[in-house]
């Protein structure tokens, strides 16, 4: 096909000379309303999985068929940034999150793939290398009063060593609205004092809150000792989330939605958040993400990844923090298990998830070093396009 020079090279973070050029001869999909794996296969034989983003993951799946496929059949892998680019390009009609939640799906199989092919990790093959990293217990839950969240949150410190959690605040989209009257108020002293100092708290409003109440809310954070404080405001108003950052102390996060890279460049630009926080699968994979990563590396920003499930989005996420320069403190971990996520169970005959210490382990086995459970992939519905 004809390929598009690419329009910002300089934020490409990999060589992707030093990689085999291989052929794209077909790609699978297998998906349920939530989630969706991706095999793709080269002319060589060789095959990688991937994965497109959660949730809505069959809609995903089938514009992965119609609007990614058709490109990506017979073309090569070699240089996967002008790939990426050139099909975004190929569909400049139809952009936006669903684009690049299924591109997510391709550039993740195809980085599978490379791994398998060189016999190493992915996160080798970024210029890392396996071992641990630090994670953060994260909180679904809005549903739970702040006396029951600071148990189950103790019980996961006694158990599994973690030094930091996040929880909810707000209401999500709330309008200054929050999930009970008064519950903002309530949870935070309450998880802080209920934890021991060492412990980090984290908190997400997700888009809850005005600027004025965000900052209101920011300064009992920081009275409570709260390190990180999400998305305050709609992450869609850039200026309102940028107040706030201008307005406290506490580091202001976001990005976690967003996937149009030049909202990604003026977001770091104009210094609307103190970390940022791309999604793999949002954002449209490892090579996308890294992008994001190099923007921020330049503007001397930290990355801390969004990865609220336990599904492929948390190993990609493990695999590129263990690489880039800029890596935040932590990988956010799901601490939700079959009773908010019954989903999650049993995708993996090997899941990379164990918590010891505080710390998960990036997998070293070649590409992205799981397995996904043969019964599931026979269970889900199945889709081929070569």
């Amino acid at each position: 096909m004809n390929r598009l020079s690419n329009s910002d090279p300089k934020v490409h973070l990999v060589d992707h000379s030093k990689f085999p050029n291989l052929k794209i001869t077909s790609i699978e999909t297998f998906a349920t309303l939530k989630v969706g794996f991706v095999r793709v296969v080269a002319e060589s034989g060789h095959e990688g999985w991937g994965q497109v983003s959660t949730y809505n993951a069959d809609i995903t799946c089938q514009i992965l068929h119609r609007q990614v496929a058709p490109w990506a059949l017979g073309s090569e892998t070699g240089d996967l940034d002008l790939l990426l680019d050139t099909i975004y390009a190929r569909e400049h009609k139809f952009p936006g999150t669903y684009m690049c939640r299924a591109l997510a799906g391709l550039d993740t199989a195809i980085w599978d793939l490379r791994g398998k092919v060189a016999g190493k990790p992915v996160v080798e093959l970024l210029g890392g290398e396996a071992g641990k990293i630090n994670a953060y217990g994260s909180s679904m839950k809005r549903d739970i009063t702040p006396q029951a969240e600071l148990q189950r949150l103790q019980a996961l410190r006694d158990t599994c060593g973690f030094k930091a959690f996040k929880f909810r605040v707000a209401a999500e989209c709330g309008r200054d609205i929050d999930h009970w009257p008064g519950r903002t108020e309530a949870i935070v002293p309450c998880i802080r004092q209920g934890l021991d100092d060492e412990v980090a708290l984290l908190v997400d409003a997700n888009s809850g809150f005005s600027p004025k109440r965000a900052i209101e809310v920011g300064r009992m954070l920081e009275d409570n000792g709260v390190s990180h404080f999400e998305e305050p405001c709609p992450y869609w108003e850039l200026e309102q989330t940028k107040a706030v950052t201008d307005a406290l102390e506490i580091d202001v996060t976001g990005g976690e939605q967003d996937c149009y890279m030049p909202i990604w460049r003026h977001m770091i630009e104009m210094g609307a958040v103190n970390i940022v926080q791309p999604d793999i699968c949002y954002v449209g994979g490892i090579s996308r993400a890294l992008r994001v990563a190099r923007m921020a590396n330049e503007a001397g920003l930290p990355v801390t990844p969004h990865a609220a499930n336990l599904s492929m989005v948390t190993v990609f996420t493990m695999h590129f923090l263990g690489a880039i320069e800029n890596a935040g403190k932590y990988l956010e971990l799901a601490i939700e298990g079959a009773d908010v996520y019954p989903w999650q169970q049993n995708l993996f005959l090997n899941p990379p998830f164990d918590v010891e210490d505080g710390q998960v382990t990036i997998p070293a086995e070649p590409g992205w070093g799981v397995e996904i459970n043969p019964e599931w992939l026979a269970s889900a519905e199945y889709q081929k396009s070569d």
